[in-house]
């Protein structure tokens, strides 16, 4: 008479182990709380940037408006640019902004040019 063991065996049913299971779901986890960390951390020093307006002054200038939001305490580094009416880029400043306790900062900021802009406009903003 054959066994169940035997007819396991022959067909290749196995016990299943529930070990590996386990091992694999707390990997899985882990992988899934940390990739959520680094987006909320991520998302936690960014900066926003909005243009507000611009100026032309005159050829050699444009005032640029814009407003930015970051995390309060944080020194913020912006790049503001001038663009001529082929988008080409005529002029550009780096701004090293310090910290504040305003969560949302507003600021003016001339830019020298080599020719006449046609606007003006904030690149980007990183937290420093």
């Amino acid at each position: 008479m054959t066994t169940p063991r035997e007819l396991d065996e022959r067909y290749g049913r196995t016990a299943r182990r529930p070990l590996p299971w386990i091992i694999a779901g707390i990997i899985a986890v882990a992988i899934v709380v940390a990739f959520g960390w680094m987006t909320v951390a991520r998302g936690m020093n960014s900066v926003d940037a909005a243009d507000m307006g611009f100026t032309v002054t005159d050829s050699h200038s444009v005032d640029v408006r814009f407003q930015y939001t970051a995390p309060r305490g944080s020194d913020v580094v912006c790049i503001v640019q001038a663009l001529d009416e082929e988008f080409g880029i005529v002029g550009w400043k780096v701004l090293e902004l310090p910290a504040s306790e305003q969560h949302t900062n507003a600021l003016d900021v001339r830019i020298p040019t080599v020719a006449t802009a046609t606007t003006g406009l904030v690149k980007n903003c990183w937290v420093a």
